[in-house]
């Protein structure tokens, strides 16, 4: 099928990907756009994955306070190098983020970030919920780690829908970011503020 420049166009500012990688998407999807948006997805999460043990030394770090005036979020984004970090798409991510955070106040960062006895804990209170269902233990089990991935999509900021487009979450809105620039990037910290709650 023949990729014409108003296509790689379309495509471009829907994803925000390159000329190149745009045209070579519609021409691997055969023309169609949600598969070339796919293909485009699955491309910056493999080069997010090899790039996620890069170290972050770079970043900045920003603060949105809602229009209420009762919650406040600092959130730090860091990268691998100060240009990236001065690109306004790079500020512009960081503040979506700290807004997404205000809204779904995660508590963590990654599932790995959760402790263990905390999540120790979770299993025992969603088994002591199952504890007179006469369910099987295997099946219990199954319910059990089900609830546990509901609570790292509650409370763990990259497992959470992306408050701006809630068809990705937040991990795979930083992996596309990844892709397109070519270099780590993560949340390293955040803190979330409301009026009267500790």
């Amino acid at each position: 099928m023949e990729i014409s420049a108003e296509m790689v166009k379309k495509l471009r500012e829907m994803t925000g990907s390159g000329v190149m990688e745009c045209k070579t998407a519609l021409q691997e999807a055969n023309g169609d756009f949600e598969k070339a948006v796919e293909i485009l997805r699955k491309r910056g999460a493999a080069i997010a994955a090899k790039k996620s043990g890069r170290a972050v030394k770079e970043g900045i770090i920003v603060s949105y306070i809602h229009f209420t005036g009762k919650v406040g979020v600092l959130l730090e984004l860091g990268c691998e190098t100060d240009f990236v970090a001065r690109m306004p798409e790079f500020k512009e991510l960081a503040y979506n983020l700290a807004k997404h955070v205000a809204a779904m106040s995660p508590k963590y960062v990654t599932r790995e970030d959760v402790p263990q006895e905390v999540i120790e804990k979770e299993k025992e209170i969603y088994r002591a919920q199952l504890k007179d269902s006469g369910k099987p233990e295997s099946v219990v089990e199954k319910i059990v780690e089900g609830k546990l991935e509901k609570f790292f999509e509650d409370n763990c900021l990259y497992d959470q829908k992306y408050v701006f487009d809630e068809k990705k979450t937040v991990k795979e809105l930083i992996d596309e970011f990844i892709g397109k620039i070519k270099e780590n990037i993560r949340v390293t910290r955040f803190v979330r503020m409301e009026v009267g709650v500790e």
